[in-house]
């Protein structure tokens, strides 16, 4: 190490000099990294010479590292590079700030443990733009004001630089039609040229100022979308997930990502091969003849031999299988995958998706761990230091992660704003409000491991409040504490880790006793926390006398209502004390209290459905009016929740569109609050009642109400399609055996479309029809994980899996065929009009249309219907 050193301050030569009044600092090797270092320091009054330089020979040494000695009152930090040059002031800052002064200081060497640190900024917005679908917002003053606002861009830059993150990422589904234009479809662009002209300014301004920070920008886009002018103009939609690759569309996006290439040549790519489009063929197909090509004619036109890194996602698409077809095209490729799904769940992550980080990280020189959209946490503050420590060291030990992508703690597609109610009608900035979630990921990126390191926070914190160190390790705790509950309660109750539940809205009674109905994602249990029981399997074994395994549901409620406890009694001891910044720290300790609030709602509710599958397991009524008072005591907490909440938050979810299902539907903004969720669970507790009563008195009830059989409505169907009567021996399959064997009675007067199976299976069915008023088409979905069957919509993967209000089953195990697996009826409703779709490659069937309103059952056709969930409904 000596020997190096030497080396280093040898190689440290003068070229230039500069001074600021308050701190005397030269800067002996001039670049834009460094003179942005010396500006960190201008305002520092202090009486240390500080001398800043960069390595002239940088061979050996780690990208981004620094080495600080002082001698006396003169310090000198030479980077191992430019930004290395940035990180070495910010440790010389935080020891200053630490300590009050240098005098530790002898010999400080530090590299970065993830090579990769960076954030994300979502050009989103929390519904869709009309006439667009999900991910296509073009880049206009009237969808992004801030975008245009450098000194919001500063002002963020300066953070990042100041947490030691090196990268930025721009999300959004197509980006090129509002920065490049296109010679051979001039008609593609999505901006009016003055427009184009302010993007093209502010894109190269930001690049600028980034890289003036050590920090690279890199643009994010999905697969396949097409501008809404190009997709018009040929007829064409922007995204169809089924829809084949086409010559067309392959020539427009390679010359896109081409013309992007040679316009930002600073500007690098993160490319997710979906979500709107499906199979392993089409994405290496799409990654090795479009992508890779548009980048290598981009370079070749811009006169570049050099092959920059490209970012592949390994969302919706078996990215081991795209890396290896791509790296003989593309040698220098960089992977990322999410860490736990779309939540941050767990600091002991495995299952399959932890596989899949291992083979990404093995192949590739950076794997990146996303820490993706964190729809668990959202809106309430999130910031522990201890949680995050010991995730980023399980991204090292148990992923081989050596990079971080970070999303926004809460609000992504409302950036830059909090969900916070400040003020009249007021919008606080999610910079002032989180910037400590930043501070913790970028600390912990550089090095995770740091002991107990309350100290350093507490430092922070107590300069922050105006606060004695006691109470800064009081408001510490209650971060600390807090953290624990949304992850513990979404990795042992979740329906998905994804957008489509937002955990901190609660669930319904029904997603806890009847889970399976809602579709659990495959792989979520298995690879977001350490292995435990689903409520469901706790009381099936407690009633088969079974041995448990792992994290019991009861203990996590208990541990969670511990937490809510811990901190808001931490948060209230510090409040005498606070001196500084006190509007903030009210909304951090209402904060606690709605977490303490939501905790104690969740134990009770869970605590009623243990008993209402007590009585599944045994049909003693005496187990419901056990759950009675227990859900009658959950929903009072609610009400707690809903009087925090109605002054102090517009919403809880930020993605406020079709997508958000659990615990019910967000459909055209609404159940965003948690006082419009009151009335689903004050309705629930009177439906238990009201069913309860009817149980004892048959009479009085009305369980025996019939489902709606569902009548054929009037289309004109243009595919040239037989159709069948479905019904005990139909066959609906061309030229097949298989035969029905039984029918929920709903579809017993349905005619379903005769499909020929062999050209499902390879190529897809599209079903082309007009009505004269609204209908809907009832698919039906093969319960079955073989990939000869079509996959029923994951809005995880599948963004415009909900298009057509299909995302749920309307009928689950509603058919049996001899020889083939149980069939779920999802409906698709269409407006009057003509229609063509294609559904998703795959065996599939067709029940038929139909305008009757059907109710949401299970048929039980599987010899189940033993579930207990009706016992929540009208």
């Amino acid at each position: 190490m000596n020997i190096i050193k030497s080396f280093i301050l040898a190689a440290c030569i003068g070229v230039s000099s500069f001074s600021y009044a308050k701190a005397k600092i030269e800067i002996k090797t001039v670049t834009p990294q460094t003179e942005y270092a010396a500006s960190m320091l201008k305002d520092i009054d202090w009486k240390y010479n500080v001398k800043i330089c960069i390595a002239q020979d940088a061979k050996g040494l780690a990208a981004e590292g620094f080495t600080i000695t002082r001698k006396g009152k003169n310090v000198t930090i030479i980077g191992n590079d430019a930004p290395g040059a940035i990180y070495g002031v910010n440790k010389l800052l935080e020891i200053y700030r630490t300590e009050g002064n240098l005098e530790g200081i002898a010999n400080i060497t530090e590299v970065p443990e993830m090579k990769l640190r960076g954030a994300c900024v979502g050009l989103q917005k929390t519904v869709y733009l009309p006439g667009h679908r999900v991910y296509e917002y073009p880049y206009t003053p009237e969808n992004f004001p801030w975008f245009y606002d450098k000194q919001l861009w500063i002002k963020y830059l300066d953070m990042l630089a100041a947490s030691n993150m090196n990268t930025v990422y721009l999300w959004n589904g197509h980006p090129f039609a509002s920065l490049v234009k296109l010679k051979d479809y001039p008609f593609a662009t999505e901006v009016d040229d003055a427009t184009m002209e302010k993007n093209q300014e502010m894109f190269t301004f930001l690049t600028q100022e980034a890289s003036r920070r050590g920090i690279q920008v890199i643009q994010m886009f999905y697969n396949i979308i097409l501008s809404k002018p190009f997709a018009d103009h040929y007829g064409l939609k922007t995204q169809d997930r089924n829809r084949p690759i086409t010559p067309l569309i392959s020539d427009y996006t390679r010359k896109s990502i081409a013309a992007f290439i040679q316009k930002y040549p600073n500007v690098g790519f993160l490319v997710c091969l979906g979500e709107a489009m499906s199979g392993i063929d089409n994405d290496i197909e799409w990654m090795t003849k479009t992508i890779i090509p548009g980048i290598k004619d981009g370079l070749a036109a811009s006169g570049r031999t050099d092959i920059p890194p490209i970012i592949l996602r390994s969302h919706d698409t078996d990215g081991p299988k795209v890396l290896e077809a791509s790296l003989p095209l593309y040698p220098n490729i960089y992977t990322m995958s999410k860490y736990t799904g779309e939540s941050l769940t767990t600091y002991e992550p495995g299952g399959p998706w932890a596989e899949t980080h291992r083979q990404l990280s093995s192949a590739a020189p950076i794997h990146i761990s996303n820490v993706h959209i964190l729809a668990n946490l959202e809106p309430w503050r999130w910031s522990s230091p201890a949680f995050t420590s010991k995730v980023v060291q399980a991204m090292h030990k148990i992923h081989g992660a050596n990079g971080l992508h970070l999303y926004p703690q809460a609000n992504y597609w409302d950036w830059p704003y909090t969900a916070d109610k400040i003020g009249d009608n007021g919008r606080q900035l999610q910079i002032d409000r989180d910037r400590m979630w930043y501070e913790v990921w970028g600390r912990y990126a550089w090095k995770a491991k740091r002991g107990e390191d309350k100290t350093f926070w507490a430092k922070k914190l107590a300069d922050f409040y105006g606060t004695d160190e006691a109470s800064a390790l009081d408001i510490l705790e209650a971060y600390d504490e807090s953290g624990e509950i949304a992850p513990k309660l979404i990795r042992r109750f979740g329906i998905t880790e994804g957008n489509r539940q937002t955990l901190l809205l609660g669930m319904k009674m029904s997603e806890l006793v009847n889970p399976y109905k809602y579709t659990i994602y495959p792989g979520f249990y298995e690879s977001c926390g350490p292995q435990g029981e689903k409520l469901i399997e706790y009381v099936e074994k407690e009633w088969n006398k079974e041995a448990h395994i792992g994290e019991m549901p009861l203990d996590i409620v208990n541990e969670c209502e511990i937490h809510g406890d811990k901190a808001v009694k931490a948060i209230e001891r510090s409040a005498s004390k606070v001196t500084k910044n006190r509007d903030e720290y009210l909304r951090l300790a209402n904060d606690m209290r709605c977490y303490k609030a939501f905790a104690d709602a969740f134990k009770y509710k869970v605590l009623a459905a243990q008993q209402v599958l007590n009585y599944k397991w045994s049909k003693d009524i005496n187990y419901l009016h056990k759950a009675v008072p227990l859900l009658e005591k959950s929903n009072s907490y609610w009400d707690e929740l809903v009087n925090l909440t109605k002054d102090t938050y517009y919403y809880a979810n930020s993605m406020q569109t079709s997508q958000r299902r659990i615990p019910v539907g967000g459909d055209n903004g609404n159940f965003k609050t948690w006082e419009e969720m009151k009335a689903v669970y004050d309705e629930e507790l009177a439906n238990l009642k009201s069913n309860i009563a009817a149980l004892e008195n048959p009479q009085s009830g009305s369980n025996g109400t019939k489902n709606p059989v569902a009548r054929n409505a009037s289309v004109k169907l243009i595919s040239p399609y037989k159709t069948v009567r479905i019904e005990k021996g139909a066959q609906l399959f061309e030229n097949r055996p298989e035969l029905i064997d039984s029918v929920a009675a709903e579809l017993t007067e349905m005619n379903a479309l005769v499909l020929n199976r062999d050209t499902t299976r390879i190529k897809g069915a599209t079903v082309e029809f007009s009505c004269d008023k609204p209908v809907q088409m009832l698919v039906g979905f093969f319960i079955d994980d073989q990939n000869k069957f079509a996959s029923p919509p994951k809005l995880e993967t599948d963004a415009t899996g909900n298009e057509y209000g299909q995302a749920e089953a309307v009928i689950s195990n509603a058919i049996s065929m001899n020889d083939m697996p149980m069939v779920n009826i999802h409906s698709y409703h269409f407006k009057a009009g003509h229609h063509v779709i294609n559904l998703p490659k795959g065996i599939i069937m067709v029940a038929g249309f139909t305008d009757t309103d059907l109710k949401i059952r299970d048929a039980g056709l599987n010899g189940g219907g033993n579930e207990v969930d009706w016992l929540f409904m009208k």
